[in-house]
């Protein structure tokens, strides 16, 4: 018996999350007194699993799930739990595994527990605090099934390394049509930027640019910081920037190490959606904007002055210290 990871990649490579849930899965496994598996697909090898504790690597490969199909993916995934006699099946908290972990916890006849934060307080009751109401508050739930499926928040644990020998087996699942009822005909993504859902550092900004053509700076600003950049619901709407930049609880969660908005005045929705970042800056004109009573730190300044005054300093910053 293991605890099973699902370890997303792309391109043939892990995302960070994938190294978070096998981290996790490692704490778990050692609560448990056993081992952890993980599943992925198309991966290149086992790339650094090993490094977070994975003993096993079942390496799905097969040219129809090369893009995410969440019907086809979560009957692998539970086929892999069974197969490996894993009880306790971890995930991440990405769009993707999001959409799949209900499909899992059916073919698990598991209970499904969102947004954790951390390691089980105890294994018997299964008891994990979870982060509710957008953040605002944290809820100890206990999972009473047999199989349990745990949905780790995204930067919550953290990269731990516990170097383990890890093999890997290919395996291939027994799926039929009614997992490829939906289909993923054409992905498009910009292949030369930080992704929002991988970065550690996301630079968004809204109305207060005034236009699409002011996004250099920010575009500068996220580069000199390796940072993804985003914006708000309005720019996106406006088409200023693309939808898959809009960041909130109505666009992409954010729950990064830091989080810089700029020009955004701070609606619910946005803040919602970006509460889970561990340090907020916000810089805005506007001193009762109510973002500056969410973030930890605040410049109340026009952007076209402290953004390219940053710039200027980060750039002399990493210079003296290269």
């Amino acid at each position: 018996m293991s605890v099973l990871v699902y370890t997303e990649s792309e391109g043939g490579s892990f995302k960070k999350a994938a190294y978070e849930v096998a981290s996790y899965g490692k704490g778990i496994a050692d609560q448990l007194g056993t081992s952890v598996t993980a599943i992925s697909f198309n991966a290149n090898g086992a790339g650094d699993l090993g490094t977070y504790g994975v003993s096993k690597q079942l390496n799905v490969s097969d040219s129809k799930l090369e893009k995410f199909n969440a019907a086809a993916y979560a009957d692998t995934i539970a086929q892999a739990a069974k197969a490996e006699g894993a009880t306790t099946v971890i995930i991440s908290s990405s769009a993707n595994s999001k959409y799949l972990g209900a499909l899992l916890s059916v073919h698990l006849e598991a209970g499904y527990a969102t947004n954790v934060m951390e390691l089980p307080s105890s294994t018997s009751p299964f008891t994990v605090k979870r982060s509710v109401f957008t953040n605002k508050a944290f809820a100890m739930t206990e999972i009473s099934t047999a199989n349990k499926l745990v949905g780790l928040a995204n930067n919550s644990y953290g990269l731990k390394e516990n170097t383990t020998d890890c093999s890997t087996e290919a395996f291939t699942p027994t799926l039929s049509d009614n997992d490829f009822k939906v289909q993923v005909q054409s992905v498009d993504k910009a292949t030369d930027k930080v992704s929002i859902a991988d970065a550690d550092v996301v630079v968004s900004a809204g109305r207060g640019l005034k236009g699409p053509e002011n996004w250099g700076m920010i575009e500068e600003l996220a580069e000199v910081l390796g940072a993804a950049t985003a914006c708000s619901k309005p720019v996106s709407d406006m088409g200023w920037r693309p939808h898959g930049e809009h960041v909130g609880q109505t666009g992409k969660p954010v729950a990064t190490n830091l989080y810089i908005a700029i020009g955004i005045s701070g609606a619910i929705q946005h803040l919602a959606g970006v509460s889970s970042s561990k340090v907020k800056v916000v810089i805005n004109t506007d001193p009762e904007a109510p973002f500056f009573k969410a973030a930890d730190y605040g410049v109340v300044g026009d952007a076209f002055e402290v953004v390219p005054a940053l710039i200027e300093k980060l750039k002399a910053f990493k210079a003296a210290n290269a």
